[in-house]
């Protein structure tokens, strides 16, 4: 089974209340973790099996303070519609209305500017280095945009990203922008962007030292991955981990 082939089954759809509290703990541990940028980058999740109706942060919404009661409903039936009128940034709306509606298996998608991954994106030609463990993590998931032309505020640019998405990667590096990441679930999906976040910042350190990379070779490189992809609940482990600090914290994200 390679990376790709990995299990395709989805989990099972988790209830409303539910979904709201994992994305809500998504936005806050996003922050704690300075993979935010201002009220700009946008998560979101799909409440229905075919991606109709999906959760996502409304306008104006900073990670660290996200409720789960707070979080905005749209429907892609409504993409023709002005998103301003429900409350929706413009451009999450086109990125995020588009991908739930081409792509099933995007039952969450993770759009983020963050710092170190958003670096590699700023280089010319790059594509992601097998260079630790981690980075296995990604070997053959990752596509690349190339082509930056502004922000997504035209239909047409959600459907050209969509598409980019729709052959089975899991991760996208958007040029001179950021980094999207789609999973069946809040958590894995969170935990796809934690490691991504890591591996991409091991590289640019690597990078600074001027000194020759010792890379991983690709059969390697591909063993790994599908041991990270079949390894047994890691991202629900990592992400009932993120819940149970931020309820230590007494953060309010389930309100």
């Amino acid at each position: 089974m390679t990376a790709l082939e990995h299990d395709p089954r989805p989990p099972a759809m988790a209830s409303e209340t539910e979904l709201r509290e994992d994305l809500a703990a998504a936005f806050r541990w996003a922050a704690h973790l300075d993979m935010n940028e201002g009220v700009a980058n946008h998560f979101s999740v799909a409440v229905d099996d075919g991606g109709e109706r999906f959760l996502i942060n409304p306008r104006g919404m900073h990670f660290s303070q996200a409720r789960a009661s707070e979080l905005a409903m749209m429907d892609t039936r409504r993409l023709g519609e002005d998103p301003l009128a429900h409350g929706v940034d413009p451009t999450a709306w086109v990125l995020h209305g588009h991908l739930h509606e081409r792509v099933p298996r995007a039952r969450c998608v993770l759009h983020t500017h963050m710092p170190y991954a958003t670096a590699l994106a700023c280089l010319r030609d790059f594509e992601f280095l097998m260079l630790d463990q981690n980075a296995c993590r990604f070997y053959d998931r990752i596509a690349y945009d190339r082509d930056y032309a502004g922000m997504a505020l035209d239909p047409d640019e959600g459907a050209r990203v969509a598409a980019m998405l729709d052959g089975g990667r899991d991760v996208l590096f958007l040029g001179n922008h950021g980094v999207i990441v789609i999973g069946r679930s809040v958590a894995e999906a969170f935990d796809d962007l934690y490691y991504l976040e890591c591996a991409a910042r091991l590289q640019v350190l690597a990078l600074s030292t001027g000194r020759e990379l010792s890379l991983i070779d690709d059969a390697t490189a591909s063993m790994v991955c599908e041991q990270w992809l079949s390894y047994p609940e890691g991202s629900e482990l990592h992400f009932r981990a993120v819940r149970d600090a931020l309820d230590a914290m007494g953060a309010d994200y389930r309100r």
